[in-house]
């Protein structure tokens, strides 16, 4: 039987696999918006947040968690996403890049 200290040393582990995609993703957000700025269009669309809230949504019967509380979760993040996109298409500071121009600090 696992022990408390060996339970939160997963949660830790999983913590970080979790951050690590969050700013996977979130770097894709920063090149939709790049996109969206070079092709004119809107940064909000709620089709496609739908979309998005839907399919999570029907992954979430896979876990504890349940559809809604992944929709809650998923609404947070999708909010910091379209903040990220705005902050590129208004040209804002604080988009940072490595050597090989991969972008790696937050907006």
């Amino acid at each position: 039987m696992p022990t408390l200290d060996d339970l939160r040393k997963d949660i830790d582990r999983v913590d970080e696999v979790l951050v690590r995609l969050l700013n996977e993703r979130a770097r894709c957000a920063c090149e939709i918006g790049r996109l969206k700025k070079e092709l004119g269009v809107e940064i909000y669309q709620p089709e496609r947040e739908k979309e998005v809230l839907k399919h999570v949504r029907e992954v979430a019967c896979e876990g504890p968690l349940g559809a809604e509380a992944i929709g809650r979760l998923f609404e947070r993040i999708i909010d910091e996403a379209r903040r990220l996109e705005r902050r590129v298409v208004h040209g804002e500071d604080g988009i940072l890049k490595n050597e090989d121009g991969n972008l790696k600090s937050e907006i």
